[in-house]
């Protein structure tokens, strides 16, 4: 006890200038992006299995995880990182916790419990718990948040133990038991913050959301290079499906970064909105990659139908320009904006039924859209919602 007493974790100035990603939140999410790129392999392989549904029901589980995990970790930081030796350690701790996650959903995900990732997510919910109750000893006016928190990660933490050690993940109960632990996770910001909000801080939380995307674009990245290099020699038309699937990647990162309009304001009906509206958006962002990679396998082996491979990369595309709309695009003061992203991603779902050049028309419509946006709002590609 006396050691808890004696971890504290003062708050950090929230208007403090010039705040941005320190080097021990760099390396969390090199060991996030473990995670997200197991998540996203997994999906690939279900997929070109002919196992789209389960896929996508085992792949929206294991990213939620590996998400949530980051997002928790993420806003504490932001307003508790006092730079001590004690949160750098807890910190370390909880990476730790995420590798091994990564390593359980690198494993596969069959009808056995899912113990290494039961066993990661459990270190980083410890070491989470451990911060709050550090945030509760040091911040005097949010210690009723910070012990709410403490106490609906641990309730929640319970809860996926026991789904995790008694059903299945084969069982028809697992999905709707999964979804409902989901929602108790993001009804525990809710609940903790009532009356008494944590400290974070506003242009960090930018930061670190931009960060994050990176990572999942990064993924995009990653199964282009596969798309180049998996013919022995090199071909033309490998390489044209990457000149295509670069263009989708580098039109979705103008897309995200082209303003610096975002989270405009502290309610928690908005604040909960851009967080939880970003867990879909980098979930679609990685399932793109996961798309490129099944293109690839058509074109190599045709294991699934090209319909199918369109809509891999299809689906999962309209579902970042949804939403980015959601978390951005919604609350423009730009009227001539407002509708755009959604306009353009039931265009590139009616992509998918022209499924051989599926890829050349989605590569087409968001350069169109980036063109758009950026002969509307010449500026708004210089904006300052990225780091340079």
């Amino acid at each position: 006890m006396s050691a808890i007493a004696a971890f504290s974790l003062p708050p950090r100035d929230r208007n403090e200038v010039n705040r941005g990603s320190t080097s021990l939140e760099l390396m969390f999410d090199l060991a996030t992006v473990v995670a997200v790129a197991a998540a996203a392999h997994g999906l690939a392989q279900d997929i070109e299995a002919g196992e789209f549904a389960p896929g996508v029901v085992r792949f929206a589980c294991s990213f939620f995880m590996a998400w949530l995990a980051w997002a928790n970790y993420t806003w504490f930081a932001s307003g508790y990182d006092n730079k001590s030796a004690a949160f750098r350690v807890v910190t370390m701790v909880i990476m730790f916790g995420s590798l091994t996650l990564a390593g359980g959903i690198r494993s596969g995900l069959g009808d056995e419990p899912h113990w290494l990732v039961l066993i990661g997510f459990s270190i980083m919910r410890l070491g989470m718990i451990a911060l709050w109750l550090g945030a509760a000893n040091g911040d005097r006016h949010a210690r009723p948040a910070a012990l709410r928190y403490a106490a609906g990660i641990g309730g929640m933490q319970v809860y996926w133990n026991t789904l995790i050690v008694t059903v299945s993940p084969e069982a028809p109960l697992y999905f709707p038991l999964f979804a409902l632990g989901a929602a108790g996770e993001l009804a525990v910001p809710l609940l903790a913050e009532r009356g008494t909000a944590s400290n974070w801080h506003h242009g960090h939380i930018i930061d670190r959301y931009n960060s994050f995307n990176i990572i999942v674009l990064g993924e995009c990245f990653a199964a282009i290079a596969l798309i180049i290099s998996d013919p022995a020699t090199p071909e033309l038309r490998h390489f044209w499906w990457a000149v295509l699937c670069s263009i989708i990647a580098f039109s979705m990162w103008g897309l995200y970064f082209d303003r610096n309009e975002q989270l405009l304001s502290r309610k928690p009906g908005i604040v909960l909105t851009w967080a939880y509206g970003h867990c879909l958006l980098f979930a679609a962002g990685a399932a793109t990659a996961a798309g490129f990679t099944v293109f690839l396998s058509v074109a190599r082996d045709g294991t699934v139908s090209q319909q199918l491979a369109a809509l891999a990369f299809c689906i999962p595309i309209a579902m970042y320009l949804t939403a980015l709309w959601l978390v951005r695009d919604r609350a423009s003061k730009h009227g001539s904006m407002h509708w755009l992203l959604l306009i353009m991603a039931a265009l590139v779902l009616a992509s998918s039924t022209f499924a051989s050049h599926a890829l050349e028309l989605i590569a087409m419509l968001l350069a169109i859209t980036v063109t758009i946006r950026r002969r509307l709002y010449p500026a708004s590609l210089h904006a300052g919602g990225e780091r340079d």
